[in-house]
């Protein structure tokens, strides 16, 4: 295994909210915003960082869809974070930290580095 295919357990799945966010740390160090879709089964993960409003908030943010994109909305600007690409929509020089996740065996893991 190399440390490109590298998965580091975050949670149990029982642990996220559905269709809502939660704070974790990875590596003891790196917060990370990690959001649940109850209707896909699917877990999305980003920095928690707000660029703009220069906060670590990301995981309070109402995720909703812009077109086809998955995004969250931060509780305090409001610019909306692509949870596939940390793309800003509203600012595209902006953007945030993306992580792969999985779950697997109710465990919810993180691709690192």
């Amino acid at each position: 295994m190399t440390a490109a295919t590298k998965w580091q357990t975050i949670c149990q799945q029982q642990d996220l909210i559905h269709d809502s966010g939660i704070c974790a740390l990875l590596n003891d160090e790196q917060q990370v915003a990690i959001f649940y879709l109850k209707a896909t089964n699917q877990a999305y993960a980003i920095s928690n960082y707000d660029p703009i409003g220069k906060a670590n908030v990301l995981y309070r943010g109402i995720i909703g869809s812009i077109d086809e994109d998955i995004v969250v909305s931060s509780p305090l600007y409001k610019q909306h974070f692509s949870l596939t690409s940390g793309l800003c929509i509203q600012d595209e020089t902006k953007s945030v930290a993306v992580f792969k996740t999985r779950i697997i065996d109710d465990l919810v893991q993180l691709k690192v580095a």
